[in-house]
């Protein structure tokens, strides 16, 4: 049995799981606003940063779909802890590579434990915050994952910052180690014990290798896939305009690069405020409402983005692009931790799906767009969207869940007070 929590220790619970999102986000912004100086120093090409990142994406999905496995050898708590030192590590070893020894192998290996501790991390802090959900009766998930965007606009500002005044990638990526692992030990010291979770609880050993039978079982759920298919599909929205929207504004719309950057943090401030804001209207309206509306306005956006014959026009449909796509993933992570029991298996197996499409997705609109253009290689964006739209009855609560089915379940409990 769980432990029964005081307020006191489910706030900081709460707490110290916002924070971790947090300094997830950090750490990649972090990385990405030391690019052009990790380039500089290391004297490399855009053809050897590209191999950074792919070793970076193949680590970060290893650590995703092992993340089910440490839990149920270590538990969440513990995997957690773990995890955010390892990529603690990757992220100085990234500084020192660079700077101090001046070798690409060195931030190759930081990279990969960057990555792979990142990957493991996310599965496990998505666990714990479905937890806090099914404790607290509300749909928070959302407000987790805006705290990851709240840590990577921290990330890229301190990133800004040093690369203004001049700050080597070592000592800056090693202060930011630094407070990874401050927030990981305070984190740890306040996430319960959860037998729920796979921590250990009492004098009784961990039954692991019954646990990861449990977690490889997920992998044969169809709602699984199902839950997968919605979360691909936003994901191949974030990630698309993350790394392709800025540059439809600059050159397919003429807008040139400022206003592709201008419509970029648009399209990341509406998704943002939606996450920060949007778990309330999940538990008036319920999951499966809320993500086709979602689908429906990201779908619209997206179209309007390609087709809108002026800049401004180009600009609504980025925001509404951001308002659509924000609330897939965490809701598809909120449906896969439904179950208490099987919440790391699935939780893991559902992430693993949508990373992918995060990672692989741009590259391929990329390689296709070479082809037959930008603007209209975004048209597979919509069709996908569309897809997590019909997809989405997957994410209803399962039986004896109640976040995220929305107001009948309130009026099915009947007047309060």
């Amino acid at each position: 049995m769980d432990q029964l929590l005081t307020r006191a220790q489910y706030v900081r619970w709460r707490t110290a799981v916002f924070a971790i999102f947090l300094a997830s986000g950090l750490s990649i912004a972090t990385w990405a606003s030391r690019v052009p100086d990790i380039k500089s120093t290391l004297a490399i090409e855009n053809s050897q940063i590209g191999l950074l990142l792919l070793g970076m994406g193949v680590a970060s999905i290893i650590g995703l779909s092992l993340a089910s496995v440490v839990i149920a050898r270590f538990g969440t708590r513990r995997g957690m802890l773990g995890a955010m030192l390892v990529f603690a590590v990757g992220v100085a070893l990234i500084g020192f590579g660079t700077d101090v020894w001046a070798s690409f192998p060195v931030v190759v290996l930081g990279l990969a434990l960057f990555g792979f501790g990142n990957g493991a991390v996310d599965v496990m802090m998505n666990v714990e915050g479905a937890a806090i959900e099914t404790h607290s009766g509300k749909t928070i998930l959302p407000l987790f994952h805006a705290f990851f965007s709240f840590g990577t606009v921290i990330g890229a500002g301190l990133g800004a910052l040093a690369a203004a005044l001049d700050v080597d990638v070592a000592v800056h990526a090693l202060v930011i180690a630094a407070v990874i692992v401050v927030i990981a030990a305070t984190a740890f010291l306040n996430v319960p014990t959860r037998e729920a979770a796979g921590d250990p609880v009492g004098e009784a050993k961990p039954r692991w290798r019954e646990r990861l039978a449990v977690s490889l079982s997920a992998w044969r759920e169809p709602r699984t896939y199902a839950l997968g298919v919605i979360m691909l599909g936003m994901s191949f929205a974030e990630g698309g305009a993350n790394d392709w929207l800025a540059l439809g504004v600059s050159e397919e719309h003429g807008g040139g690069a400022p206003l592709g950057a201008a419509a970029l943090a648009v399209f990341s401030v509406a998704m943002t405020v939606v996450r920060v804001f949007g778990g309330p209207l999940v538990d008036r309206f319920g999951r499966v409402a809320t993500l086709r509306v979602l689908s429906a306005t990201a779908a619209v956006g997206i179209l309007l983005f390609i087709l809108a014959p002026n800049l401004p026009l180009v600009f609504v449909g980025a925001a509404l692009w951001g308002v659509g796509a924000s609330l897939g993933f965490p809701l598809g992570m909120s449906a896969a931790a439904d179950d208490p029991a099987k919440a790391a298996a699935r939780v893991s197996a559902a992430a693993t799906i949508g990373y992918v499409a995060f990672l692989a997705g741009p590259p391929a609109l990329g390689f296709i767009s070479d082809r037959i253009g930008l603007l209209n290689t975004l048209y597979i964006l919509v069709a996908l969207v569309v897809a997590s739209g019909i997809a989405s009855s997957a994410a209803r609560p399962i039986a004896g869940s109640t976040v995220g089915a929305g107001h009948p379940h309130d009026r099915a409990e009947g007047p309060r007070g």
